[in-house]
């Protein structure tokens, strides 16, 4: 999902919880990343690797000039010939510290080999954050949740959309009239298909 599509989607939902909410979450992933000067570990479930949002997290960190926000994806059956970045297995979480923090994305809720992981890490003095399920374990260890419970008017993965580009807003918007804001998006699509500037 491009930038205009998340923008768009931001209209769609004005005057629901998810904008607040989703900006919320954002807001306590940048400052703990940012405060701490990176060190953002992302884990999912083996069924689910949040591979895509580890993408756009990248993609953030570079538009916003914040380094801090590009994760290292921890997986759960990573091997060594595998890419550096996707290398990283769940050895990773037990050398987690203080000073960085532990995003886990979750349909359905982790296994308990991964609560136990995610709460080692917690005791060590990593932050905990969790993406998914509004009840069970993950909720209780984290020291911050956004919910998205199974039915919900969004599913998990345009909620991930919506909190990495929250994630990447060097300032929050403003509320602004509905033809500002089609301005707004108008001049943003432009800018994006513009071709790039000639060099010579």
């Amino acid at each position: 999902m491009d930038a205009v599509r998340v923008a768009l989607l931001r209209e769609v939902l004005a005057g629901t919880e998810w904008l607040g909410a989703t900006r919320r979450f954002a807001r306590a992933l940048r400052g703990s990343v940012v405060s701490h000067g990176g060190g953002l570990l992302l884990v999912g479930t083996p069924a689910y690797e949040p591979w895509h949002l580890a993408a756009h997290l990248v993609d953030e960190a570079a538009w916003s000039g914040t380094p801090e926000l590009a994760p290292t994806l921890v997986r759960h059956d990573a091997r060594p010939s595998d890419p550096a970045h996707l290398a990283v297995g769940l050895g990773r979480l037990e050398a987690a510290r203080r000073g960085e923090t532990l995003l886990v994305v979750s349909p359905g809720g982790p296994a308990a080999p991964l609560l136990e992981r995610v709460s080692d890490a917690r005791r060590a003095g990593a932050t905990v954050l969790a993406l998914g399920p509004d009840r069970g374990e993950l909720p209780a260890v984290a020291h911050e949740t956004l919910a998205v419970p199974a039915g919900s008017e969004l599913d998990l993965d345009t909620v991930q959309h919506l909190v990495s580009a929250a994630a990447g807003e060097n300032a929050l918007p403003t509320p602004r009239g509905r033809r500002r804001f089609r301005d707004r998006v108008a001049r943003l699509a432009e800018h994006l298909t513009a071709p790039p500037p000639a060099r010579w």
